[in-house]
Protein backbone atom coordinates (compact mmCIF):
# COMPACT_ATOMS: atom_id res chain seq x y z
CA UNK A 1 0.00 0.00 0.00
CA UNK A 2 1.61 3.30 -1.12
CA UNK A 3 0.60 5.72 2.37
CA UNK A 4 1.46 9.21 0.20
CA UNK A 5 3.87 10.57 2.20
CA UNK A 6 6.90 11.02 0.17
CA UNK A 7 8.05 14.66 0.89
CA UNK A 8 6.46 14.81 3.82
CA UNK A 9 8.09 15.97 6.86
CA UNK A 10 8.04 14.93 10.40
CA UNK A 11 9.00 15.78 13.82
CA UNK A 12 9.31 12.89 16.40
CA UNK A 13 9.51 13.65 20.03
CA UNK A 14 11.79 11.47 22.59
CA UNK A 15 12.86 9.40 19.25
CA UNK A 16 16.47 8.86 19.73
CA UNK A 17 15.13 5.31 21.04
CA UNK A 18 12.02 3.16 21.94
CA UNK A 19 8.89 3.43 20.15
CA UNK A 20 9.89 6.77 18.97
CA UNK A 21 13.02 5.56 17.15
CA UNK A 22 10.94 3.04 15.39
CA UNK A 23 8.27 5.87 14.19
CA UNK A 24 11.10 7.85 12.69
CA UNK A 25 12.29 4.56 10.99
CA UNK A 26 9.00 3.78 9.38
CA UNK A 27 8.25 7.36 8.28
CA UNK A 28 11.55 7.53 6.61
CA UNK A 29 10.63 4.14 4.87
CA UNK A 30 7.52 5.88 3.38
CA UNK A 31 10.00 8.88 2.25
CA UNK A 32 9.40 11.28 4.97
CA UNK A 33 12.13 13.52 5.91
CA UNK A 34 12.66 12.98 9.88
CA UNK A 35 13.37 15.44 12.31
CA UNK A 36 14.43 13.29 15.63
CA UNK A 37 15.03 14.97 18.98
CA UNK A 38 16.01 13.71 22.81
CA UNK A 39 18.26 14.71 25.35
CA UNK A 40 21.42 12.74 24.70
CA UNK A 41 23.39 13.82 21.29
CA UNK A 42 25.21 10.45 21.51
CA UNK A 43 22.20 8.39 20.82
CA UNK A 44 21.00 11.12 18.42
CA UNK A 45 23.64 10.50 16.36
CA UNK A 46 23.95 6.80 16.20
CA UNK A 47 20.02 6.56 15.43
CA UNK A 48 20.66 9.63 13.07
CA UNK A 49 23.32 7.44 11.20
CA UNK A 50 21.07 4.11 11.24
CA UNK A 51 18.55 5.90 9.56
CA UNK A 52 20.51 7.88 7.34
CA UNK A 53 21.85 4.57 6.23
CA UNK A 54 18.96 3.01 5.52
CA UNK A 55 16.40 5.33 4.13
CA UNK A 56 17.55 8.10 1.00
CA UNK A 57 15.35 11.01 3.52
CA UNK A 58 16.83 14.00 4.88
CA UNK A 59 17.41 13.07 8.73
CA UNK A 60 17.86 16.07 11.43
CA UNK A 61 18.42 15.76 15.18
CA UNK A 62 17.75 18.79 17.59
CA UNK A 63 18.91 17.68 21.55
CA UNK A 64 16.77 19.50 24.04
CA UNK A 65 14.18 17.98 26.80
CA UNK A 66 11.02 18.47 25.96
CA UNK A 67 9.43 18.98 29.43
CA UNK A 68 11.13 22.30 29.36
CA UNK A 69 9.82 25.18 27.37
CA UNK A 70 13.20 25.91 26.69
CA UNK A 71 13.75 22.74 25.28
CA UNK A 72 10.35 22.82 23.64
CA UNK A 73 11.26 25.98 21.79
CA UNK A 74 15.01 25.06 20.59
CA UNK A 75 13.25 21.92 19.34
CA UNK A 76 10.89 24.24 17.04
CA UNK A 77 13.85 26.62 15.84
CA UNK A 78 15.54 23.74 14.83
CA UNK A 79 12.68 22.11 12.81
CA UNK A 80 11.95 25.97 11.55
CA UNK A 81 15.85 26.13 10.67
CA UNK A 82 16.11 22.63 8.99
CA UNK A 83 12.83 21.87 7.33
CA UNK A 84 10.93 24.57 7.71
CA UNK A 85 7.47 23.08 9.12
CA UNK A 86 6.80 19.57 9.70
CA UNK A 87 3.67 18.13 8.02
CA UNK A 88 3.48 15.45 10.88
CA UNK A 89 4.01 15.65 14.51
CA UNK A 90 4.17 12.72 16.57
CA UNK A 91 4.41 13.29 20.19
CA UNK A 92 6.23 11.08 22.61
CA UNK A 93 8.67 10.86 26.06
CA UNK A 94 10.11 8.52 28.33
CA UNK A 95 7.55 7.36 31.24
CA UNK A 96 7.13 8.90 34.84
CA UNK A 97 8.31 6.55 37.63
CA UNK A 98 6.54 3.47 38.64
CA UNK A 99 4.79 3.36 41.90
CA UNK A 100 1.93 3.79 44.15
CA UNK A 101 -0.14 6.45 44.74
CA UNK A 102 1.64 7.31 48.62
CA UNK A 103 4.65 7.03 47.00
CA UNK A 104 4.52 10.06 44.93
CA UNK A 105 4.97 13.83 46.74
CA UNK A 106 3.49 16.54 44.55
CA UNK A 107 6.91 17.44 42.91
CA UNK A 108 6.56 13.95 41.27
CA UNK A 109 2.96 14.68 39.99
CA UNK A 110 3.72 18.15 38.71
CA UNK A 111 7.27 16.56 36.97
CA UNK A 112 4.60 13.99 35.24
CA UNK A 113 2.60 16.43 34.06
CA UNK A 114 5.12 18.71 32.17
CA UNK A 115 6.17 15.43 30.81
CA UNK A 116 3.13 14.12 29.64
CA UNK A 117 0.93 16.46 28.90
CA UNK A 118 2.77 20.04 28.98
CA UNK A 119 4.99 18.80 26.64
CA UNK A 120 2.19 17.64 23.93
CA UNK A 121 0.56 21.17 24.41
CA UNK A 122 3.59 23.15 24.16
CA UNK A 123 4.51 21.24 20.71
CA UNK A 124 1.32 21.43 19.45
CA UNK A 125 1.02 24.80 19.79
CA UNK A 126 4.47 25.02 18.17
CA UNK A 127 3.68 23.35 15.32
CA UNK A 128 -0.15 24.10 14.53
CA UNK A 129 0.30 27.60 13.21
CA UNK A 130 2.23 26.04 9.64
CA UNK A 131 -0.12 22.91 9.67
CA UNK A 132 -2.82 25.52 9.37
CA UNK A 133 -1.43 27.63 6.63
CA UNK A 134 -0.96 24.97 4.38
CA UNK A 135 -4.62 23.40 5.62
CA UNK A 136 -2.83 19.65 5.89
CA UNK A 137 -1.64 18.61 9.15
CA UNK A 138 -1.18 14.76 11.17
CA UNK A 139 -0.92 14.95 14.65
CA UNK A 140 -0.33 11.97 16.57
CA UNK A 141 0.25 11.58 20.36
CA UNK A 142 1.77 8.31 21.88
CA UNK A 143 0.00 7.63 25.25
CA UNK A 144 -0.27 3.51 26.60
CA UNK A 145 -2.83 1.29 27.29
CA UNK A 146 -3.13 2.61 30.73
CA UNK A 147 -5.63 5.18 29.67
CA UNK A 148 -8.19 2.92 29.09
CA UNK A 149 -7.52 0.40 31.56
CA UNK A 150 -5.23 1.27 34.32
CA UNK A 151 -2.01 -0.42 35.00
CA UNK A 152 -1.08 -1.36 38.64
CA UNK A 153 1.84 0.83 39.86
CA UNK A 154 1.43 3.97 37.53
CA UNK A 155 -0.64 5.57 38.55
CA UNK A 156 1.26 8.57 37.50
CA UNK A 157 1.18 7.49 34.04
CA UNK A 158 -2.48 6.19 34.07
CA UNK A 159 -3.83 9.76 35.36
CA UNK A 160 -1.73 12.22 33.57
CA UNK A 161 -1.82 10.48 30.44
CA UNK A 162 -5.73 10.23 30.12
CA UNK A 163 -5.89 13.52 29.83
CA UNK A 164 -4.03 13.25 26.23
CA UNK A 165 -6.77 11.46 25.11
CA UNK A 166 -9.57 14.52 26.25
CA UNK A 167 -7.11 16.99 24.22
CA UNK A 168 -7.23 15.11 21.28
CA UNK A 169 -10.99 14.41 21.15
CA UNK A 170 -11.49 17.84 21.88
CA UNK A 171 -8.52 19.36 19.28
CA UNK A 172 -9.83 17.21 16.38
CA UNK A 173 -13.36 18.66 16.58
CA UNK A 174 -11.40 22.12 16.52
CA UNK A 175 -9.29 21.61 13.48
CA UNK A 176 -11.23 19.10 11.62
CA UNK A 177 -12.02 22.53 8.97
CA UNK A 178 -8.13 22.61 8.88
CA UNK A 179 -7.77 19.43 7.47
CA UNK A 180 -5.74 18.66 10.28
CA UNK A 181 -6.46 14.88 11.95
CA UNK A 182 -5.57 14.44 15.80
CA UNK A 183 -5.02 10.94 16.93
CA UNK A 184 -3.71 8.80 19.71
CA UNK A 185 -2.11 5.90 19.75
CA UNK A 186 -1.86 3.33 23.01
CA UNK A 187 0.49 0.89 23.06
CA UNK A 188 0.45 -2.36 24.88
CA UNK A 189 3.19 -4.00 26.08
CA UNK A 190 6.17 -4.01 23.63
CA UNK A 191 9.79 -4.53 23.68
CA UNK A 192 11.25 -1.76 24.94
CA UNK A 193 13.86 -0.78 27.73
CA UNK A 194 11.15 0.84 29.39
CA UNK A 195 9.23 -2.56 29.71
CA UNK A 196 12.11 -4.36 30.61
CA UNK A 197 12.78 -1.84 33.44
CA UNK A 198 8.83 -2.41 34.52
CA UNK A 199 9.87 -6.76 34.40
CA UNK A 200 12.75 -5.88 36.65
CA UNK A 201 10.62 -3.81 39.30
CA UNK A 202 7.72 -5.52 39.65
CA UNK A 203 7.91 -9.32 38.92
CA UNK A 204 4.25 -9.71 37.89
CA UNK A 205 4.61 -7.96 34.58
CA UNK A 206 6.64 -11.19 34.19
CA UNK A 207 3.04 -13.40 33.29
CA UNK A 208 1.92 -10.70 31.39
CA UNK A 209 1.24 -12.36 28.34
CA UNK A 210 -1.01 -14.85 29.78
CA UNK A 211 -3.47 -11.73 29.68
CA UNK A 212 -2.77 -10.58 26.39
CA UNK A 213 -4.89 -12.58 23.66
CA UNK A 214 -2.34 -13.00 21.09
CA UNK A 215 0.19 -14.43 23.81
CA UNK A 216 3.50 -12.41 22.94
CA UNK A 217 5.25 -8.83 23.38
CA UNK A 218 4.32 -6.59 20.93
CA UNK A 219 7.55 -5.50 18.75
CA UNK A 220 7.80 -1.97 17.99
CA UNK A 221 7.73 -1.95 14.67
CA UNK A 222 4.23 -3.05 14.54
CA UNK A 223 3.16 -0.16 16.91
CA UNK A 224 4.98 1.84 14.43
CA UNK A 225 3.55 0.96 11.35
CA UNK A 226 0.14 1.64 13.02
CA UNK A 227 1.77 5.23 13.58
CA UNK A 228 2.67 5.30 10.07
CA UNK A 229 -0.80 4.99 8.65
CA UNK A 230 -2.40 7.29 10.77
CA UNK A 231 -0.10 9.74 9.45
CA UNK A 232 -0.97 9.09 5.62
CA UNK A 233 -3.12 10.39 3.47
CA UNK A 234 -5.23 6.85 3.70
CA UNK A 235 -6.13 7.65 6.84
CA UNK A 236 -7.72 10.98 5.90
CA UNK A 237 -10.76 10.62 7.06
CA UNK A 238 -10.19 8.94 10.27
CA UNK A 239 -9.58 11.42 13.43
CA UNK A 240 -10.33 11.84 17.15
CA UNK A 241 -10.06 8.16 17.78
CA UNK A 242 -7.87 6.63 20.28
CA UNK A 243 -5.96 3.19 18.75
CA UNK A 244 -4.81 0.51 20.85
CA UNK A 245 -1.90 -1.66 19.76
CA UNK A 246 -1.79 -4.28 22.43
CA UNK A 247 -2.72 -7.49 21.20
CA UNK A 248 -6.19 -6.77 22.50
CA UNK A 249 -5.07 -6.66 26.36
CA UNK A 250 -7.90 -3.88 26.59
CA UNK A 251 -11.03 -5.74 27.94
CA UNK A 252 -13.07 -3.26 26.98
CA UNK A 253 -15.27 -2.02 23.78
Amino acid sequence: MDLKLKGRKALIMASSKGLGKSVALELAREGVAVMICGRNEMDLISTQKEISGICDVPVHYAIGDVSSGKGRDHILSEVKLKMGAADILVTNSGGPPFGMFEEHDMQAWERAYRLLLESVVGMIKGVLPAMKDKKWGRIITITSQAVKQPVEGLVLSNSVRASVVGLVKTLSSELGPHNITVNNVMPGYTQTRRLENLFAKNPKFLTVTEEIPLRRIGRPEEFAAAVAFLASERASYITGVSLPVDGGWIKGI
